[in-house]
């Protein structure tokens, strides 16, 4: 059976390098193209397999290529690293990326739909609203137990937070219950954020 030729890509913001090696491993030729002339490129070769490092981009750019009746592989760049002979530039990292997906061992990343990505979009910025959350929340608990008003660590002492407040913070100033009530405006508007988040990702 004819081996499938390979392009090895370099995928960058603007520029993507592509190295490609015919079935026995010989390079057949090496090209910077525009992000604007890459699926071009790609659509004027038969069915080639199209190898890409498994990054943020790489999943739409192989659903794209897909369509143009190439196979896609994406490799992590855990597994690119050790082909990758010489300095590290946009050429040898493309040769690199070739040269890893034509082993026969070699583990790939299945390209993720748009749904699946999408769902990924959710899950990280549920996780990054927690994490400011929960750096707010810190940082209110640090300021007010400067003024005598501890409770536990954790989100769901928040509200204890507040009644602690409310009930024993008479004697503080002004400042200090504008400011936190900064605070917990900004950490009310986060919970409702992840609550709305974690309603949407069981779509």
């Amino acid at each position: 059976m004819k081996k499938l030729a390979i392009v090895g890509v370099d995928l960058s913001k603007n520029v993507f390098q592509l190295h490609g090696a015919d079935g026995d491993g010989h390079a057949v030729f090496a090209k910077k193209v525009s992000r604007a002339c890459f699926l071009k490129t790609l659509s004027r070769l038969p069915a080639w397999i199209v190898a890409m490092e498994a990054c943020a981009s790489s999943h739409y750019w192989g659903r794209e290529v897909r369509k143009l009746g190439h196979e896609v592989r994406l490799i992590a760049p855990i597994y690119v690293k050790p082909f990758v002979k010489r300095q590290k530039n946009d050429a040898n990292d493309a040769f690199a990326i070739a040269e890893a997906a034509a082993r026969p061992t070699m583990r790939f990343v299945e390209v993720k739909s748009e749904s699946q990505q999408a769902r990924s979009m959710v899950f990280r910025t549920r996780e990054l609203l927690v994490r400011q959350r929960t750096q707010m929340i810190n940082a209110l608990r640090a300021h007010l137990a400067e003024h005598g008003l501890v409770v536990p660590n954790g989100a769901v002492h928040v509200e204890k937070l507040r009644q602690r407040l409310e009930q024993d913070g008479d004697h503080l100033p002004e400042i200090v219950h504008g400011v936190a009530g900064l605070y917990f405006g900004q950490i009310d508007g986060h919970t409702q954020k992840i609550k709305a988040l974690e309603k949407n990702s069981r779509l």
